[in-house]
């Protein structure tokens, strides 16, 4: 069985070849109807004629019938204005069962609020703007398909030996789809029925359409040219040439993270607590939360605990005292570890803290916990029957605690013990103005926190260490160029001396 284009006409030519010896050739245009045996037995009777379509196939049909000039046996169309084009549109569009119970988590968002118009609920003529806005696409499109009979020889005109062998679709832009593809010197499509014998088809689809000129070619590829073009112009006008810039002498650091996986603990069904802790100089955006709960994830096999869970938070650090000498803190994330029974009681696993990394990019760190422990067989036997185990007042106690003001922490007589790991990922994102005065003045070996101006301490640390690198590297190219024997005569006067 193959098909392809008319040279000469531009219409589709479909050619047919059974097992028997008879061969059947057809020359379709577009949108051209030719009748199946199905609808020929169909359309006979009047009495199965309701609309005016059918009521005009039936007077085709009958004029084809005394003329006695049929010229398809297998090979029929069904054309757009026919059922069978409405009935694969409505087909293709229906959603599965996934997509249907999908379909709230999809849709569902926060900041939209479904609120229904007083008025104005249909729009009789959309303007440019709003039909940009909505998405709203109104391309007409023409749909043809090219059948085929697969039947045995004499039982011709069953509906479910009907298989689709072509579709082409034609919309109001120019652009012709054809389903399937060309098969391009690649293997034939089969078409396998359904029937007692399931015979085997084999399906070509070749393009038998004479090249176009070289003219013709630069002037679709010109075309191409100002369409993307003109299509680039407009997502740039939609995105805009201004860069979003935070003020000066601020930096922005954005941490999209993930609680990936907990293990190494003692019960099963685990979830995690945490919030971010912001120090001095340090804000966020309003109403942004800054804590979360994972949900709660049974162990695997192998006592891990995959929780998969994203995080974002967006902050900003601006220093307002440019005379303060001291060097400023990162964000600490704090988190919690608990486990849940089957009588819904929970019991703390484990405390730790994570520092946001001063360094942006992606960054995989494993945090160890700790529990406070209580000394005595009774507290086990309580955290193992009734839940509950003792907790901290203050979660950052596990790190340095808010309120403490003193110059040592001492922590003697607290007894706890070491738990089990948390997993975190974070992608980290620093925005600021002076990253690109930076680059202007090819100011490599500054910090993030240098670079935003007023933090003489921390300069000063770091000149002195670039110093002390300089001396080092100067010493060493002092030392290779003196003569071996002069170091190793230095070398034994030293080992006597020392001696």
């Amino acid at each position: 069985m193959a098909d392809g284009w008319c040279t000469d006409t531009g219409e589709s030519v479909y050619l047919t070849l059974p097992e028997s010896s008879d061969a059947e050739e057809l020359v379709v245009g577009w949108q051209e109807k030719f009748f199946s045996q199905y609808e020929v037995d169909l359309y006979q009777t009047e009495s199965n004629c309701q609309t005016p379509l059918e009521r005009q196939y039936h007077t085709e049909i009958m004029a084809m019938e005394r003329s006695k000039r049929r010229q398809n046996q297998r090979i029929f169309t069904y054309t757009d204005f026919d059922r069978f084009s409405k009935w694969e549109e409505v087909t293709q569009s229906t959603p599965t069962f996934l997509a249907e119970r999908m379909a709230n988590v999809r849709h569902r968002r926060q900041e939209r609020q479904s609120v229904v118009p007083k008025s104005r609920l249909i729009t009789w003529e959309p303007s440019e703007e709003f039909i940009k806005n909505s998405h709203i696409i109104n391309t007409p499109v023409q749909t043809m398909h090219i059948m085929g009979d697969l039947g045995p020889s004499g039982k011709l005109g069953l509906k479910e030996n009907e298989y689709i062998l072509c579709t082409i679709k034609a919309d109001g832009n120019g652009v012709i789809t054809i389903k399937p593809d060309f098969n391009n010197n690649r293997g034939a499509y089969r078409l396998e029925t359904q029937g007692e014998k399931r015979e085997v088809w084999r399906l070509y689809l070749e393009n038998a359409s004479s090249d176009i000129h070289a003219e013709e070619k630069e002037r679709e590829q010109r075309m191409y040219r100002d369409l993307y073009t003109r299509h680039k112009d407009y997502l740039n006008s939609l995105v805009g040439q201004d860069f979003e810039m935070p003020p000066p002498g601020i930096l922005r650091l954005i941490v999209n993270g993930e609680i990936v996986s907990a293990q190494g603990y003692e019960y099963d069904n685990l979830y995690v607590h945490f919030f971010l802790d912001l120090p001095n100089n340090w804000s966020s955006v309003p109403f942004h939360g800054l804590s979360g709960v994972t949900q709660t994830c049974r162990t695997s096999s192998e006592d891990v605990a995959f929780f998969s869970y994203p995080f974002s938070f967006e902050t900003f650090f601006h220093k307002e005292d440019e005379s303060d000498g001291s060097l400023p803190q990162w964000p600490v994330l704090y988190f919690k570890v608990l486990s849940l029974d089957f009588w819904q009681r929970y019991r703390t696993e484990g405390y730790g803290f994570l520092v946001i990394p001063s360094t942006p990019g992606y960054h995989r760190m494993t945090c160890r916990t700790w529990r406070p422990l209580q000394s005595g067989t009774v507290a086990e036997l309580r955290r193992f029957f009734i839940g509950g185990a003792p907790e901290l007042e203050d979660i950052s106690y596990v790190r340095v605690p808010g309120t403490f003001k003193g110059k040592r922490l001492s922590r003697f007589g607290f007894r706890t013990q070491t738990t089990g790991s948390v997993t975190f990922t974070l992608n980290c994102i620093q925005h600021a103005r002076a990253f690109i005065d930076a680059s202007t003045l090819k100011k490599r070996r500054q910090t993030v926190l240098d670079q935003l101006g007023g933090h003489s301490q921390q300069g000063s640390v770091y000149n002195v260490l670039e110093a002390f690198q300089r001396a080092r590297n100067r010493m060493q190219e002092a030392r290779e160029t003196l003569p071996r024997d002069l170091i190793n005569t230095s070398a034994q006067l030293n080992s006597e001396s020392s001696a």
